[in-house]
């Protein structure tokens, strides 16, 4: 019983970590941007959601659509601001602070507008019990859905060939009349909704809480770097195997034993293989 409730959270929080990185990868996949407010929009799905359903009293349905959409905003208003202005100077690296600030200022106007206690997330469905219940299972949906949604849309629709293109060579992209400002702007307005699916769909597990941003930005980068940047099958890998490993930590060694224990596992696999276990070595363009 004990193995399956720790297989039951590890995979469900596992499953929100995927969803971070793949929000990591999705803005990165069109700006080379590593966005530092992939875990804030993760923090603001389930803030959203228990704002709306909770206080508003909205139906569940109204209550995604509506967080999504309050998350892909925030994702846009990330490229507009904190990473536009990063594009055009020569200190690329800048994103760095830029990004950090944004999130640092999403937390605290979260923390005074919000509250700094963590808030109850309603269950949506109230199917299952025990290691069934819906707030393990609903995460690995919205995971798989994700993945699902995104392998069509990169394979099957031109707006998802233009995001590889942009991805994979921008400045050709651009010589080839793509608009890539605007595939950008739709890269991050997704990459908003992916994060607030996380933060939503993790919800009853990680409560309505300001101070998830930058536990979701850490353990969400954590799979992006094991899996390799860019690499989302190698996100979902890596932030599953992450959130079993974690909740096994958590029961073998426990407290702040377990968070050691992650940072040792990121620093070896690093070590190891610096491009990340799935990621192919960066090649030296000349």
């Amino acid at each position: 019983m004990m193995l399956a409730s720790i297989l039951a959270s590890g995979l469900a929080v596992g499953a929100i970590y995927a969803l971070i990185g793949i929000t990591y990868n999705t803005m990165f996949a069109t700006s080379r941007v590593m966005s530092f407010t992939a875990g804030q929009l993760g923090m603001l799905g389930g803030v959203f959601g228990s704002l709306f359903m909770l206080r508003l009293g909205w139906p569940p349905v109204i209550g995604l659509l509506a967080s999504l959409g309050a998350c892909a905003l925030i994702g846009v208003v990330t490229e507009i601001v904190a990473v536009r202005p990063v594009l055009k100077s020569l200190e690329q690296h800048l994103y760095v602070l830029s990004t950090l600030a944004l999130a640092l200022m999403i937390q605290q106007v979260t923390a005074i507008e919000w509250s700094t206690e963590p808030q109850p997330f309603p269950k949506l469905f109230g199917i299952g019990s025990g290691v069934f219940d819906e707030k393990f299972w609903l995460p690995l949906v919205a995971c798989g859905l994700t993945i699902a949604g995104l392998e069509l849309l990169y394979r099957k629709t031109l707006v998802g060939r233009a995001f590889l293109a942009v991805a994979e060579d921008n400045f050709a992209a651009r010589a080839l009349g793509l608009p890539e400002r605007n595939l950008r702007i739709a890269s991050y307005a997704l990459a908003g909704a992916i994060g607030g699916l996380a933060g939503f769909a993790g919800g009853q597990l990680l409560l309505a809480f300001f101070a998830n941003g930058p536990l979701l930005n850490f353990y969400g980068f954590v799979p992006v770097a094991l899996g390799g940047l860019g690499n989302n099958r190698g996100a979902v890998i890596g932030g599953l195997a992450l959130g079993v490993f974690q909740q096994a930590a958590n029961f073998l060694v426990g407290g702040i034993f377990s968070s050691v224990a992650v940072f040792v596992l990121f620093i070896v696999v690093l070590l190891a293989a610096p491009q990340g276990l799935f990621g192919a070595p960066a090649a030296r363009r000349v």
